[in-house]
């Protein structure tokens, strides 16, 4: 079965309620729920266990990894989600590693992976980064590179698996993607759609991946024929994937 979360503000509403018609009509559904809710404790409320999720704003996942409870996670996106202000779409990722204190996780793809405000908490702890492009961090002992994910994710996957172990909860942003997708509400990653399936492709071969979601769709993917043809192929290797 296919859960689908149309949660969070109108457009992500209806980009889960079209893309579900879009992936019935590709023959990739054979049996929907649909949950809606309006605030996040309702959403949890409802949930249920399943193995592919369908959502709007990516704070969803943090229900559905509190429902889950796995030992590791990936989270491909254009963002780290590791702001720790207060828990929005920009900071699920820290607050379900500070209330799962088992919980590992590793981030693939970022663009943007700095506070936005002097006062913005970032969460550093039991994660790993690996940006799209090669970037560096400031560390105690001067400034060192990220392992990034081109122009082969092999060795950052590698790596990942040393850190998270063998099963993971996977969630993919499909904002990761470069803006002419249309996507995305927001700011866009950088990655094409070859080098995202690229890098799924990897984690699936070397990761169980127990679960996963795609997250962020919102009412801009009508209007954009690219982005169709990303979530469908994203999903149909994810549903693949893991049956």
């Amino acid at each position: 079965m296919v859960t689908f979360l149309p949660f969070g503000e109108g457009p992500n509403r209806e980009g889960v309620e079209y893309v579900k018609r879009l992936l019935e009509r590709e023959g990739l559904v054979d049996e929907a729920k649909v949950i809606s809710a309006g605030n996040l404790r309702a959403l949890r409320e409802k949930l249920v266990g399943d193995c592919c999720y369908v959502v709007g704003e990516h704070l969803a996942t943090y229900a559905i990894l509190d429902l889950l409870r796995p030992s590791a996670v990936i989270s491909v996106d254009a963002h780290t989600d590791l702001m720790h202000d207060y828990l929005d779409h920009g900071s699920w990722l820290a607050y379900i590693l500070e209330n799962n204190p088992n919980l590992r996780a590793a981030v693939f793809g970022p663009v943007l992976m700095i506070p936005t405000t002097p006062r913005t908490q970032l969460w550093r702890r039991r994660v790993r980064i690996f940006p799209a492009l090669q970037r560096t961090r400031r560390t105690g002992r001067g400034w060192k590179a990220y392992t990034s994910i081109r122009p082969s994710p092999v060795r950052a996957i590698s790596k990942a698996k040393e850190y998270l172990g063998e099963e993971v909860y996977l969630t993919v942003d499909m904002d990761v993607l470069r803006p002419e997708y249309g996507i995305a509400r927001f700011q866009h990653g950088e990655l094409g759609l070859d080098e995202l399936l690229d890098l799924l492709g990897g984690i699936l071969e070397n990761f169980r991946v127990r679960a996963f979601d795609i997250a962020e769709i919102s009412a801009r993917i009508k209007r954009s024929k690219k982005g169709k043809r990303a979530v469908v192929e994203v999903f149909s290797l994810l549903r693949e994937g893991v049956e």
